[in-house]
This record gives C-alpha cells, structure tokens and sequence, in this order.
C-alpha cells in the first residue's frame, strides 16, 4: 500500500511540482500561493436546469437592495445581472488585469496541465471568461494559487478581486464576503479505497480516520454531524488523497466534485453513497463590491445560455467533467434577492 501510494503521489505532484512559481502567458499570469498550498472543492446536480433569460435591468452600480435573512434556502440567491461599470469594474480596467484567487492542484477544476504547463479546467476557463466580458478579448489574468481557509481573507484584503476556487456558498460564508449565483451544484460525499468496509457517511465510519481540508465545508460538516471517527485536516484535499494511499487515513470527506477527481486520479479508490448535503459552488468577491458580483452574475447568464448543448456551460462541462461526472443536463438555475 505504501509504495504504490508513493508511485500515486509522485505521479500526482510531479507536474504540479514542475509548474509552481510564476507562470506567464500572454494572457495569464500565475503568481505563487498566498498562505501557502492551495486546496478545497464538490458533482453537479443530475438533471439541473438553466434558468430563464434574464433582463437586466439598470441598477446603480453599487446598488444593493436589504435582503431577508439568509437562511439554508435562500443562500444561493445574489444580485440581479448588470453590465453597468461601478468602483469595483473600473478599479480592475484602471488595473488593466484581474487577479484571481485560484486552486492549482485539483484535477478537472483548477490544476497545471503536464503536457502544456498552463493551468486548466473548469473554474480556470470561467475565471478567463469574467475576465474576457470586464477587460475584452485576451485579457490578463493574474492567477494566485489560494489555500482553503485563505480564500476569504484574501478577497476582505483585497489580494485577489474574486476567488472561482470550487467554493461553496453558505450564510456563514455570506456574513464575511459576496457571492455570485450557483454556477455549480455540490454534495459532501465520503471517498474510501474500494476494498473498504465503508459503505457512506454512517456508521461505517465510527472508530475510523477521516481525512479533510482545514477551512472546508467537510470540516464544518464533520464537526456539526455525529460520525464516531477521527478527523484528520489538512492544508489542501491533494493532501487528503496522499493520506489515503499512504495509509494514514480511512476515508476522505470532501465535496462530490473533488471526490470524483480523486477518484479519476487514482483508480484504487471510489465514491461511497450518496452526497449528504446541498452545496452550491459560487464565484466570491469582497462584500463591499456589489457592482462586480451583478457583473458576474451578467457573465454566468450569458454563460449558462439557453441550457443547451452549445451553451459555454455545457461545453465546459463537456471538456472537464462529464467523463468523471457522467448525467448532467445543465447548470444551476440563478436565484435572485431582488
């Protein structure tokens, strides 16, 4: 178990290895992790529907509307779309870059490809997307590597202008910083070797080790849920797959989407049940800066499209995740507070 778990891990690191410090394209810029390593992330929910066509309607740029109290069922709603500039939008034109708080390490999400040394996936062709709609055709875009429980204190600082790190919205979250809408339906889900006796998040896992990201909603979930086992956290879920193939843990808890990487990146390992919470992944911006999440909000509509097939959505989907996430029919449809 230990050496092929040391094969995985170099097979998995090496790459990324090769890639850390500074990347610079024409386009894109990567600068070294703030904090230190980079980690979270969670599939998308089967059967999701594209929301309507919306009409954007002429906010003030800083206009944000009292909202209701945020609660679990209302957490995912955001402003209405706007492609009104306000500080926030001429702050980073006046820049002339946007600077974006990533993750380099999560395969299919946001991660340094082997064959090309860039990094790619879903969250990084999104990222390149809002930065396209702000700053025009081949923008530069400043990539900062952001661990997991440093995502929020680098969008209050002002370090990075958003974060598209696989991030779960949720009124705790909602209290420190902004959110756009769902562009991504998540789950916490458990990921065990296939040869274990783990069955789900259950009983199975009492008395047992379980890995999860330090800052995570894994951790929030661990520590409110009644499961008998040993939490074990770490800086980055990347860690908790080298855990588990070294034999230092059971299990992993993580989002279903991250899950699902892992698993594709080691094939001794699997998905065990059900996701067992309600994640939607939102882009994350400084809470002062409202007229920057309507404009976010304005480039996932045009992302979603229609829904269909040739949607940029669905294209991406098709690109990174269907192979690992097979059954999704389309994006989270928007919520909106106003």
């Amino acid at each position: 178990m230990r050496a092929r778990g040391l094969r995985n891990l170099r097979a998995v690191l090496a790459p990324l290895a090769a890639g850390m410090g500074v990347m610079a394209t024409a386009a894109a810029v990567l600068v070294p992790a703030l904090g230190g390593a980079a980690g979270e992330h969670g599939p998308g929910r089967p059967g999701g529907a594209a929301g309507p066509a919306v009409t954007h309607r002429a906010y003030g740029p800083g206009a944000a509307p009292a909202t209701a109290k945020c609660t679990a069922r209302n957490a995912a709603e955001s402003l209405r779309p706007s492609s009104k500039d306000g500080p926030a939008v001429s702050r980073i034109k006046e820049k002339g870059q946007l600077v974006v708080g990533v993750d380099q390490n999560t395969y299919r999400w946001g991660y340094r490809d082997p064959v090309t040394g860039e990094l790619a996936g879903f969250d990084i062709d999104l990222a390149q997307a809002v930065a396209e709609d702000i700053l025009g055709p081949h923008p530069k875009v400043v990539f900062k590597a952001v661990p997991t429980s440093q995502r929020i204190p680098a969008l209050q600082k002002r370090t990075v202008d958003i974060v598209v790190r696989t991030m779960t919205i949720n009124c705790a979250r909602k209290e420190q910083v902004a959110f756009s809408t769902a562009y991504f339906q998540a789950g916490q889900q458990v990921l065990a070797p296939k040869a274990s006796k783990i069955t789900a998040f259950d009983d199975s896992l009492r008395g047992k080790r379980v890995c999860t990201a330090a800052g995570s909603t894994g951790e929030s979930e661990l520590s409110a849920r009644r499961h008998g086992a040993k939490v074990l956290t770490v800086p980055n879920q990347l860690d908790c797959l080298v855990r588990l193939q070294l034999g230092e843990a059971d299990a992993v808890v993580t989002d279903s989407a991250l899950a699902a990487a892992q698993a594709a990146q080691d094939p001794a390992v699997e998905l065990k049940g059900r996701p067992f919470t309600d994640e939607p992944y939102g882009v994350a911006m400084n809470k002062g800066d409202t007229d920057l999440v309507r404009r976010v909000n304005k480039v996932l509509d045009d992302y979603r499209g229609d829904g269909g097939a040739d949607s940029p959505w669905m294209r991406a989907y098709r690109t990174w995740l269907q192979a690992d996430l097979p059954g999704i029919s389309g994006p989270p449809s928007p919520e909106y507070s106003d």
